[in-house]
Parts: structure tokens; C-alpha cells; sequence
């Protein structure tokens, strides 16, 4: 993402999801070759195989419009149900598989062996997980760093509003976004560190590196982090959104705090460790309750209900998004708060389907095709 100045603060989105069996909307155990030949055909760079067979990733070319990424965010899923319909196959987006387990999935005996995977053991195989990312491109190493510990207060309002991982091996797990809980049974996830530098940051990716625990910057897997290939801030916290206006006006958010901060530099300037703590508390605030809960705030000593931490940043970005060209996407988050994430479609659709049929699987079936179609729209 190289050529704009500081202020394009161009937008690139990248989306996991599951690949499917069309008819019973199982995860596969193994991804034909040539159905991946066939996806990369049509999807070009835009798309890669994820470390587990049942998933794929696409990814947007850089945009300074939340328009221009959502035609192409748009277009890479139509193209992507277009290819897997010819194959018999489906995809889903979403943070989980409502019925896909871990344990049933193969891979070939050199991934097995590879030293990542050696490294990981059991939490690197549950990790049958799909999220969103959100690249902001911001040139100055600096300035990243910056912004990524001035953002720490906000990254719970993203796991909030993109919950989509109500389910996990056929079970309601009681939280409306259980992806982030199974992933942060790996290492160096979770909320990134206080880093008062870029140079400090480097200092600790070059101790790891250096000791041989990572082969680089992208082994680091924070709900935030500086990329290792791309001058961006990349946001790693939402759940795969299964309908793409949700993924926009998140995405769309982001950008518009990235640039709220970057041209506020005196905002969240004294974040400290307590500030820190109360973000992790949050963010399981935002796993457990999703939309529906309320975030710890530190300085009025109350419990903010998530809409209204919601509507109150939509006003305190508004010119950003002004600027940036991302109002409409902006106002989308209100849409969100109203009719609910991707998650409570999900529980609403499993407990019509099972309590129609007194069949606790026909509730399930319910959510994937529910899933499937919303996906590919």
C-alpha cells in the first residue's frame, strides 16, 4: 500500500470464511485442488488458502473510498459463491462453524510437522476460526505505534458490534462472540503492549526473533498490530461479518478513529496500565453481551451501555467520516445497534427453527443456510 500520502489514509479489508458442502453446509475435509485453481482464477490475488482446508481469505486492493472497498468486497463474494456453486460447495462468514469441530479436520502430514504447528500443538489445531481484518495505511512507523496504544479504549466496541461466534461444535456457548476466546488460547494475542515507540516495539519483535520464538512481526497475533508487509495499522478484533454492509461500516469506523486520532494527538495521550486492564475487561464485556452489554468507564465510574458508547463515537467521528467519505457507513452502525450483529440473527434463527420442530439440529441446520445465503449476498 505504497504511493498515498498520510492523509488518503486508504482502506484495504481482509475476510476469512469457511468453505462448505453446499448441500448439508458441512466444512470440508479437504479443499479440492481445482476448485482452488478455479478460485484463484476468477478471485485473482485477491484470495488465499487459510492453514486449515475448510477455509479461504480474501482481501481488497487498497481504497480511499468505503465505497470503492465495499463494490469490491461485494464483487470477490459474488465471484467466490459463483466458483464454489459450479464445485457443489458454499462458503460462510462468520467468527465460527456452528457445527464444524476441530477435531474432525486432516492436514496434510507436512503442515502437521512444519514448525509453526509444532509450536502451537492443540490451541493451533482449534484454531477453526474466521475474523476480519482492517488495514489503515499510515506511513510513519511512529505514528503507528502511537495510535495503536491510543486506540486500546475503542477495540472493544469492534468485537462488540461484529459478533458472529455464538456457536462452537453444535453448542450455544453463552457468548455472542466466542471466536476471540478460543483464539487467545495462542500466544501474543489478545490486547497488544503499551508501547511508547516504534523503537521500543522493534526491540521486542527483534529479542523474539532473535531467541528463535518467532520468524517474524506476523507471528504476532494482537487485536491490533503494525504489519510486517504494509505501512498500515491493522485491526485483527472483529469476527468474520457475515453480511458485507456490516464488514464496511466497521471497517469504515476504524478509519475514521484512525484519523480522529492521528489529528487529536493529545486524545487518550496518558493511556496507562489501568487504562489497559479496563479495555481487557471490556473486551470480555463485548465477547459475553456483544451489542447488548455495557463497557466499564473509567473516568464516570458507570457501566456505558454499548449503544450509547456506539451512538457517541458515531458523533465524535463524524467529520472524519466526513472527510473520508464513509458517512453512510458510518451512520450503518446504528442499523447494526437497532437489528442486531450477525450473532443475533443466529440465536434468533436457531431457537424459531428448534422450538418449531422440538429439534435442537434442525435449529442448527436453520443457522447455516441462514449463513450461506446471507453470505454470498
Amino acid at each position: 500500500m505504497s504511493g498515498a500520502s498520510t492523509d488518503d489514509y486508504r482502506i484495504g479489508i481482509e475476510e476469512e470464511y469457511f468453505i462448505v458442502e453446499k448441500t448439508s453446509k458441512s466444512t470440508l475435509r479437504r479443499m479440492p485442488t481445482a476448485y482452488m485453481g478455479a478460485v484463484r482464477e476468477a478471485l485473482g490475488p485477491g484470495v488465499s488458502g487459510e492453514r486449515l482446508h475448510a477455509q479461504i481469505e480474501v482481501m481488497t486492493r487498497p481504497h480511499r473510498s468505503a465505497a470503492e472497498a465495499r463494490r469490491e468486497l461485494h464483487g470477490l463474494r459474488r465471484s467466490l459463491a459463483e466458483v464454489s456453486a459450479g464445485f457443489d460447495l458454499a462458503f460462510i462468514a462468520a467468527g465460527t462453524h456452528p457445527t464444524a469441530s476441530w477435531q474432525s479436520g486432516k492436514r496434510p502430514q507436512a503442515q502437521r510437522d512444519d514448525g509453526l504447528m509444532h509450536d502451537l500443538q492443540m490451541p493451533g489445531e482449534r484454531n477453526l476460526l474466521c475474523g476480519m481484518h482492517v488495514h489503515v495505511e499510515l506511513p510513519d512507523a511512529d505514528q503507528r505505534i502511537d495510535v495503536m496504544r491510543r486506540i486500546l479504549p475503542y477495540l472493544p466496541v469492534f468485537v462488540a458490534l461484529s459478533t458472529s461466534s455464538p456457536f462452537w461444535e453444535s453448542r450455544r456457548t453463552g457468548l455472542m462472540g466466542y471466536r476471540l476466546a478460543a483464539y487467545d488460547e495462542l500466544p501474543r494475542t489478545g490486547l497488544p503492549e503499551l508501547f511508547e515507540s516504534a523503537r521500543d516495539y522493534q526491540d521486542y519483535i527483534d529479542a523474539l526473533v532473535a531467541a528463535r520464538a518467532i520468524r517474524d512481526s506476523s507471528y504476532v497475533w494482537w487485536t491490533i498490530r503494525p504489519s510486517e508487509k504494509q505501512p498500515t495499522l491493522e485491526l485483527r478484533a472483529p469476527d468474520s461479518c457475515t453480511r458485507v454492509e456490516d464488514a464496511v461500516a466497521i471497517a469504515a469506523l476504524y478509519r475514521a478513529l484512525v484519523r480522529h486520532l492521528v489529528r487529536n494527538p493529545k486524545l487518550n495521550a496518558g493511556v496507562d496500565a489501568v487504562d489497559r486492564a479496563i479495555a481487557v475487561e471490556n473486551k470480555w464485556r463485548a465477547q459475553r453481551y456483544g451489542i447488548h452489554g455495557s463497557f466499564v468507564d473509567r473516568h464516570t465510574r458507570e457501566a456505558v451501555p454499548v449503544a450509547q458508547a456506539v451512538d457517541g463515537l458515531i458523533d465524535q467521528l463524524t467529520d472524519d467520516a466526513d472527510a473520508l467519505g464513509g458517512r453512510a457507513e458510518l451512520e450503518h452502525l446504528r442499523t447494526i445497534i437497532s437489528g442486531g450483529t450477525s450473532a443475533d440473527v443466529q440465536i434468533a434463527v436457531y431457537q424459531e427453527a428448534a422450538h418449531r420442530t422440538g429439534n435442537r439440529n434442525e435449529g442448527l441446520g436453520a443457522v447455516k443456510t441462514w449463513l450461506t445465503h446471507a453470505s454470498a449476498q
